[in-house]
């Protein structure tokens, strides 16, 4: 048995918090770096490139990459032999989520009730999901989401009839109807089977995943390609103002499901794509 004291937890979250509203991750960063040079369309390519110069910027002076410094989610694998010392997990993450946002100078942009709209001011609760997994060790994944691109994701809950044409189609048309609302070059995570909940939390987590990673299953890593493919032809383009490169990459992931529904989600995400990742 390990132990972990919860405050080594809010303090790798607060880090991260203000790490990934300031640095794009390392493959991130290499795909915008490719879009740069491969956007056919002169428009397109400038606006890749003014998007480079803000990163720049960004890490140079440590101002966010982005206004919307997102909602923070926060995926949790804990090792089963792992023990917290020290308080309450949950409170420990959400306690480096404010000192992130507030030591960080971070806007907050968290309102404590949806309907009633006040700002809690330190943009907590993150959303947290937290997984037992083998081992003594803790993977924090950090994912700031912001919301332009977050209200362009869609839930379809298909027929089985419908097969992979259908999940085909939901993608497109959750990308066509996203157009330029979700700020592109956009990255697109793609939750297949399960449950109405299970397939949303699948395209969520597929977004943190690698974008020079493909799919283990082989027809699945083909649907990930012929989906970059195709998405790249609609046109929309950087910032939405036309060109070859409309999204980054597609990330899959997929879930066993009942035999009377094939549920399908796509979590799309900006041309930041925040993340950051550490093991403790």
């Amino acid at each position: 048995m390990r132990t972990i004291a919860t405050e080594e937890i809010t303090r790798n979250i607060k880090e991260m918090c203000i790490e990934a509203n300031h640095f794009l991750s390392a493959d991130m960063e290499r795909a915008m770096k490719r879009a740069a040079q491969t956007e056919a369309a002169p428009l397109g390519k400038q606006i890749l490139g003014q998007l480079q110069d803000n990163l720049e910027i960004a890490g140079k002076d440590m101002i966010p990459i982005c206004q919307d410094t997102g909602m923070t989610v926060v995926f949790l694998e804990v090792g089963q032999d792992v023990h917290f010392e020290g308080g309450g997990l949950t409170d420990a993450v959400n306690e480096g989520v404010r000192q992130g946002y507030t030591s960080g100078y971070l806007r907050k942009s968290v309102v404590g009730d949806p309907l009633i709209r006040e700002n809690t001011k330190d943009n907590t609760p993150a959303v947290i999901h937290s997984e037992i997994v083998p081992g003594d060790r803790v993977k924090i994944t950090v994912a700031p989401k912001g919301f332009g691109s977050e209200n362009m994701s869609r839930v379809f809950m298909l027929k089985p009839a419908d097969g992979i044409e259908g999940v085909k189609d939901a993608i497109l048309t959750a990308v066509r109807d996203a157009g330029p609302n979700a700020c592109p070059p956009m990255v697109v995570g793609v939750g297949i089977g399960g449950t109405f909940e299970k397939c949303a939390l699948m395209a969520k987590h597929a977004l943190t995943r690698s974008l020079e990673e493909h799919s283990e299953t082989p027809y699945i890593k083909e649907l990930e390609e012929e989906m970059l493919s195709q998405i790249n032809k609609t046109g929309i383009g950087p910032g939405g103002l036309g060109g070859t490169t409309t999204a980054l990459a597609v990330n899959i992931e997929t879930y066993p499901t009942h035999i009377a529904g094939l549920p399908v989600a796509v979590n799309i995400c900006c041309h930041v794509n925040r993340h950051a990742v550490r093991v403790l």
